[in-house]
């Protein structure tokens, strides 16, 4: 087996409280642009083709392993958080075994460092490689490095000691080049790390100090250091969670922009990681793109959308203020202003969905019209289908939601209400205002309203009335003056 040839295991920290989050929810299941942070170390971990990514779990560990079920990933528990040497023994157990003459690399990374490109990550284990080590240390600089581990180097350029900055001397302390914490290790390192002690003010195991155990053995220790040091920021806190975001969407904005995508005002815009866009699509500012969301080319999101689980294909205008929620979106179809789309909604090409119309579990055909202030829910609509303003398909009747069916090329007037499950066929009229209960065959004409009668002098009659009178005086002082003149002489 050649160095270059070794399987890749990686192990993913992700044991620790967060008490500085001050949240119920475990500190690495906190979202950046759209995964849990944890998740972004298992997305670089799978990007490197690792044979297999362990994830040590500790504080809220069935909470994290729900969130990641279905990842691929092995679990570890670390059922008492003894420091992160602890940590790495935990998730090594887990690892295959060694063979005799041969093993895996192991890669150490965090649960709460989102920012490491997969790139980075590569070269370091390519340079870990390359150079014959037996443990890389991921390593930047900074003007000033407070805080964190400083690197001492040694002759030829080797990492002699990594020095917290409690116990660094006041020249240490000068170094800028600190430790990020990811290592990459020889299939040695599970075994030299059971005798980590734990002598510290701590009491803790350190990963740090097999650093000291590998030296014992004449073994080589080297730092591959990071062009950007930003790309190893975690988060501690809410404040920190936020800045973690800003980067992040500036480094997902930025890509689709070279990609060929129109964003006004990007940093208005939020747009996961998750989400693809063509090139030239529009979004314009304040729109939210969120989840498994796909939009073609051409597609035009209009200003303070939200756009979650959908797929928007060639064409599409969606107007201002509109909300999309696992919904499918035909080629040159328009969608609102204001309009919602909830799941299950299929919109087939060129179909209009006007403002204040909202849709669930709707499949809608080519040409369906729906411009205003409609609830369409659990419909099956035809071609050419005209929808009226304030058209209701009342889906729901206390218990259970019932499926309707609208044929093509039917009218149904304004302020009509489908009491579920109907059936309309091709070509119907339904008379604006009515109350549909009955199915309605193809080509007639459907009218369910009550005749109007009018009664004379009810107005009056009605005010008129004891308590009425003096509401009325004070807070309608117009209709109390057209009563007034209504009154005949003498009464």
């Amino acid at each position: 087996m050649t160095e270059h040839s070794r399987p890749l295991d990686v192990l993913i920290l992700a044991a620790g409280q967060g008490t500085r989050m001050k949240s119920n929810l475990p500190k690495v299941l906190h979202p950046v642009a759209g995964r849990p942070m944890v998740a972004w170390a298992v997305k670089a971990a799978f990007e490197l083709g690792a044979r297999r990514t362990v994830v040590v779990t500790g504080h809220g560990a069935e909470r994290v392993e729900a969130a990641l079920a279905g990842s691929d990933v092995t679990f570890a528990r670390q059922t008492q958080q003894l420091g992160t040497g602890h940590a790495f023994l935990c998730g090594a157990a887990a690892l295959p075994q060694p063979e005799p003459g041969a093993g895996a690399d192991i890669l150490v990374l965090y649960g709460d460092t989102p920012l490491l490109r997969t790139e980075t990550l590569r070269a370091l284990v390519e340079s870990h490689r390359t150079q014959g080590s037996a443990m890389t240390v991921l390593t930047g600089e900074l003007p000033d490095a407070t805080g964190y581990g400083r690197i001492v180097r040694g002759e030829g350029g080797e990492v002699e000691r990594i020095v917290e900055q409690k116990d660094a001397t006041p020249a240490e302390r000068a170094i800028r080049e600190f430790n990020s914490g990811v290592y990459v290790f020889d299939a040695q390192a599970p075994e030299l790390a059971r005798e980590i002690g734990n002598t510290n003010a701590s009491g803790e195991y350190y990963l740090t100090d097999l650093l000291g155990l590998y030296h014992a053995q004449g073994a080589h220790v080297r730092a591959f250091r990071l062009d950007d040091p930003q790309e190893v920021l975690g988060a501690n806190d809410r404040v920190g969670l936020t800045e973690l975001e800003r980067i992040l969407q500036r480094r997902i904005q930025g890509e689709h922009l070279r990609a060929g995508v129109s964003l006004s005002l990007p940093e208005t815009i939020l747009i996961e990681d998750t989400v693809q866009l063509a090139r030239d699509v529009t979004v314009e500012p304040g729109v939210i793109l969120r989840g498994a969301t796909r939009v073609a080319e051409g597609v035009t999101i209009g200003a303070y959308s939200v756009v979650t689980d959908s797929v928007i294909e060639e064409g599409v205008v969606i107007k201002p203020h509109s909300v999309l929620e696992g919904a499918r979106v035909g080629a040159g179809s328009e969608v609102g202003p204001f309009a919602r789309l909830r799941p299950g909604s299929v919109l087939a090409g060129g179909v209009h969905i006007g403002n204040f119309v909202e849709t669930k579990n709707a499949r809608l055909a080519s040409g369906v019209k729906a411009g205003h202030l409609a609830y369409l829910g659990d419909v099956t609509i035809g071609e050419e289908t005209n929808v009226g303003a304030g058209t209701i398909v009342a889906n729901f009747d206390g218990v259970n939601k019932h499926q309707s069916t609208i044929g093509a090329g039917v009218f149904i007037g304004s302020n009509t209400t489908l009491l579920a499950p109907r059936v309309v066929g091709d070509a119907a009229f339904i008379a604006g205002g009515s109350a549909i209960h009955d199915d309605v065959p193809e080509g007639a004409m459907a009218v369910a309203r009550g005749k109007q009668r009018n009664i004379g002098g009810w107005a009056s009659r009605y005010w008129n009335s004891a308590g009425r009178r003096e509401k009325l005086e004070q807070k309608l002082p117009w209709l109390a003056g057209w009563l007034r003149r209504q009154e005949k002489p003498g009464q």
